[in-house]
């Protein structure tokens, strides 16, 4: 996810709580993480639960659950869990205080960054986002995407709903950013409001995967529904175990020189010779669309 001259990531789901109208059930998800970071820290989660750069919190609310996952520069020097990590405590905080409507998850996004803007001291660093609203109520998901982290819906084996790419040119992804005094022209920055957004319905048992483009550069779709086939049954242990099954493979072929990874393919496409995986952190989120329990 490089830039020009910025690179960072943000990853958020928030589930909304409410009484089912359609066959009077709540429904949740359960989730577990799993990342890896560039440094071959496998699995080992830093101050913040961060893989790498790469970072995710998972939260619980009377009416939410969020998870949140993020990125950050080096370019500057600057420490990348400064503006990704504040951004994602920010969309943090908000669910927890209920400043958000399920319907329009690009409104969380949107106040958080405006939150950061109005820092009296500039909070340097760029993020994509992918946020992800589960309407317990209408068991309607709303999605927003920034940039090149994402997600899919995975349904009796096949995707079946999936978030859009939006890419300015070969690797330089839409992002949220605060630009370094004098470098305000030459760092891309985009307006929440350019996220892709989209509704649907989801069903019980529906598996939500959202991720870091660490993970959708290096494992193209029929690995990961590989992988998911491996998820028997709702539990978190059996989730985590896939998640870290996903996380992993995907760590290894980030590594293979010889591997033709996704990333390398979009390369050729646009007529650079690449071949290979692409080192990165990778930040995984897997969840199950469950009937709620308290």
């Amino acid at each position: 996810m490089l830039s020009v001259l910025s690179y960072g990531r943000l990853v958020a789901r928030a589930v909304i709580g409410g009484l089912s109208q359609t066959d009077g059930r709540d429904y949740s998800l359960v989730t577990a993480s799993c990342g890896f970071g560039k440094d071959f820290r496998k699995g080992i989660l830093k101050k913040g639960m961060c893989y790498g750069d790469d970072a995710c919190f998972i939260a619980r609310h009377r009416t939410a659950d969020v998870l949140d996952g993020v990125g950050g520069w080096r370019d500057y020097g600057v420490d990348p869990s400064q503006f990704s990590g504040t951004l994602m405590k920010t969309c943090e905080r908000l669910v927890k205080e209920g400043r958000f409507v399920p319907s329009n998850p690009v409104g969380v996004l949107t106040s958080s960054y405006y939150e950061l803007l109005q820092n009296k001291v500039p909070l340097l660093g760029s993020s994509t986002a992918c946020i992800v609203i589960l309407d317990r109520q209408s068991h309607r998901l709303h999605t927003a995407n920034l940039g090149d982290s994402g997600f899919l819906l995975v349904r009796g084996g096949e995707v079946v709903h999936r978030s859009d790419e939006q890419q300015h040119y070969f690797n330089t992804p839409f992002q949220l950013s605060i630009a370094p005094p004098g470098a305000e022209g030459a760092v891309l920055s985009d307006s929440p409001d350019a996220a892709d957004s989209s509704s649907f319905d989801v069903q019980l048992g529906d598996i939500i995967l959202t991720a870091t483009d660490g993970l959708f550069d290096n494992m193209p779709d029929y690995m990961i529904l590989q992988e998911l086939k491996k998820l028997k049954n709702t539990n978190y242990e059996s989730i985590q175990q896939t998640a870290r099954s996903i996380a992993e493979q995907a760590h290894v072929l980030a590594y293979d020189p010889n591997y033709m990874s996704p990333f390398a393919q979009f390369a050729c496409d646009n007529g650079l010779n690449v071949r290979g995986g692409k080192p990165d952190d990778i930040t995984v989120l897997l969840s199950i669309v469950a009937e709620y329990t308290d």
